[in-house]
């Protein structure tokens, strides 16, 4: 199924109960995102704000479901359009066939070029109403969290061209609102935006840019898709939609764009021109990305339909919303990541508490000696996965999404002093814990079943009972610079330990715990101990996992306690001997100010039960009186 605008996937949504509407005025000013979050984090229904003081309704968390996103793609299941793609992928590859199989494929490629997009003349419904005199303060732009830059756009889909091969590009880069007509565009480094950026440098002249928002909800998905740099993103909307989709030139530069979004916001960057500082934002890391150089986009027209509405999305701590289009791309390029890469690939998984770059897990098909290490090597330069921190690969039949089952079987598989490549390379730019920006230490763990030449000598859990386990932490809590501990994983599972401490105190705590484990002699009993900051609740194994990923850089903070026991330094690395290269962030929290007025709006917004607000737990974890970034 397609949709013609936002305001018609609003109503398949209304439909299949799925839609809350919100009558009442809610400020975007941080208000909507302390509503949003307490209702995504809940598994509550999409979002529709009526009353944002302007005259467009924002819709959010749109896409915070399975159900939704599958709606908003038109799949009823979502690895369904994995096979179709492979099928795809086979038919293109036909020109190496015989004639027979070319004859035979015919058919089904004119049905493919049928999914490929096409210009038509005239205006499109996102061309109703045409404002020359540019003014984003028309629009319910969110300043989502407290310490943000200013308000941002989070789900603008930027078009741009190469200005010699022409080839267009469709990404999603926030956008901070700088002004009446301007704002700051956060295209990264590694993205396609930036290339045609650098080009247009190059060349010479304004850079056209336009941004579009809204329209058939499968836009949105695709333009946050990991396709080659020469796949146009509306060949993927085509293909999921079955339709190809219709494309309208804009009314003062030359990208088209599809006539059924909701809002066109047209302009350019001008690559000699100045640029601008941008930031911080509250980011789907769980931390403020702090502020840094950006173009700046200038606006010179903005369209929109006679109904449009404006979407957005907020990102935190995780999970957020952003989590199920991640899901989505799991499910949909499982094939095309086996075809193109490895063919060995069975599955693959990026948890919640690696927010899609800090930890990756696979599942392969595995027939010889080192194919583990060979997947590694060859993914870490894969594409986006060059971008990758951790990278877990397993073999047999684990279920990668039962954590408990997961860690047995690394527990089980895996001699960390053998077992794991630590490497440097490209880090995502908003990845705090290297010590050079967008790029450090990077971890790969062969925890495939080990075949006889192999040699996998490990010891595969405690071989003590549990009320002996229970007596060492009880002698190690007396310890000052242990603040608390937890050995309580899924499925009970054991050789798991996880500390708690405050490297403000004492800078060097890793150290001691290193000479604590070896002094224990009980030397089977721990194989992976990681340690997190006092402030961490090591109970919360999903906050754990989040911060230990997060704050680590895996070449730099491991040690190697012993042939079979690794240990992990998670914590914030600001407190160390001799202070830290770059400034650390702050984790992304909203303020008692805001939660106190969302708690006295509550009842007037119509939700069945009161939720009270995520930001009450992870509140501790702010640190300098909740209110800066660390600096």
């Amino acid at each position: 199924m397609s949709y013609s605008s936002l305001k018609d996937f609003v109503s398949a949504l209304e439909k299949n109960g799925e839609l809350h509407r919100v009558k009442t005025f809610v400020d975007p000013v941080l208000e909507i995102a302390e509503v949003a979050d307490r209702i995504t984090k809940s598994g509550g229904k999409a979002l529709l704000f009526e009353n944002t003081g302007t005259a467009f309704p924002l819709l959010i968390n749109a896409f915070g479901s399975y159900k939704r996103i599958a709606m908003a793609l038109g799949q009823t299941d979502l690895a369904s359009a994995g096979p179709e793609i492979e099928e795809i992928f086979n038919l293109l590859t036909a020109t190496q066939a015989s004639p027979g199989r070319k004859l035979f494929a015919l058919p089904k490629l004119f049905k493919v070029a049928g999914y490929m997009p096409s210009r038509v003349r005239g205006k499109g419904a996102c061309q109703q109403v045409i404002n020359m005199d540019p003014d984003l303060g028309i629009l319910p732009v969110l300043k989502c969290w407290p310490y943000d830059g200013g308000r941002f756009i989070t789900l603008p889909m930027v078009h741009t061209y190469h200005p010699e091969t022409l080839k267009p590009n469709m990404g999603m880069y926030r956008m901070q609102v700088l002004g009446k007509d301007s704002a700051g565009m956060h295209w990264q480094r590694h993205k396609t935006g930036a290339n045609h950026f650098e080009a247009w440098k190059k060349h010479g002249g304004k850079m056209p840019v336009t941004v579009t928002l809204g329209g058939d909800p499968v836009y949105t998905y695709c333009a946050t898709a990991p396709l080659p740099e020469n796949i146009s993103e509306y060949i993927l909307a085509g293909f999921l939609r079955k339709k190809k989709v219709k494309l309208v030139k804009c009314i003062t530069n030359d990208i088209y764009v599809p006539s059924d979004v909701d809002i066109v916001i047209e302009g350019y960057v001008d690559p000699a021109g100045e640029q601008v500082l941008e930031g911080p934002f509250g980011d789907h890391t769980g931390f403020y990305s702090l502020a840094d150089e950006y173009p700046i986009f200038h606006a010179t027209c903005i369209t929109h339909s006679s109904a449009a509405l404006y979407p957005a999305t907020i990102v935190g701590i995780p999970p957020q919303e952003d989590a199920w289009l991640v899901k989505a791309t799991e499910k949909i390029f499982l094939t095309p990541v086996r075809l193109a890469i490895q063919p060995e690939i069975i599955d693959f998984h990026m948890p919640y508490a690696g927010v899609g770059h800090n930890l990756v897990v696979v599942r392969i098909n595995k027939s010889f000696p080192g194919q583990g290490l060979k997947v590694i090597n060859s993914l870490f330069g894969a594409g986006q996965m060059m971008l990758t921190k951790y990278l877990l690969v397993v073999s047999g039949d684990t279920d990668i999404r039962n954590y408990g089952e997961l860690m047995k079987h690394i527990l089980e598989n895996t001699n960390f002093q053998d077992d794991i490549i630590f490497t440097r390379g490209p880090l995502d730019v908003l990845d705090h814990s290297s010590d050079s920006f967008s790029f450090g230490g990077k971890a790969g763990i062969d925890a495939t079943i080990k075949l006889p030449e192999e040699k996998l000598k490990v010891i595969t859990g405690p071989q003590e009972p549990e009320s002996a386990l229970s007596d060492t932490y009880s002698g190690w809590f007396g310890v000052p610079f242990i603040k608390g501990f937890s050995s309580a994983l899924p499925g009970k599972v054991k050789g798991v330990l996880i500390l708690a401490v405050d490297p403000s105190e004492d800078p060097d705590v890793m150290v001691k715990i290193v000479k604590l484990l070896q002094s224990v002699d009980r030397s089977s009993v721990f194989r992976l101990v990681v340690a997190v900051d006092h402030t961490v609740d090591p109970d919360d194994l999903f906050m754990a996992a989040w911060q230990a990923l997060g704050n680590s850089d895996p070449v730099r903070d491991h040690y190697m306690v012993s042939s079979h026991t690794i240990l992990v330094d998670g914590t914030i690395k600001f407190f160390r001997k001799g202070g830290f290269p770059r400034r650390w962030p702050n984790v992304v929290c909203s303020d008692a100010v805001t939660i106190g007025k969302i708690d006295g709006k509550w009842n007037s917004m119509g939700f069945e039960g009161f939720v009270t607000s995520p930001s009450l737990k992870t509140m501790k974890l702010v640190r300098k009186g909740r209110d800066e970034i660390v600096s």
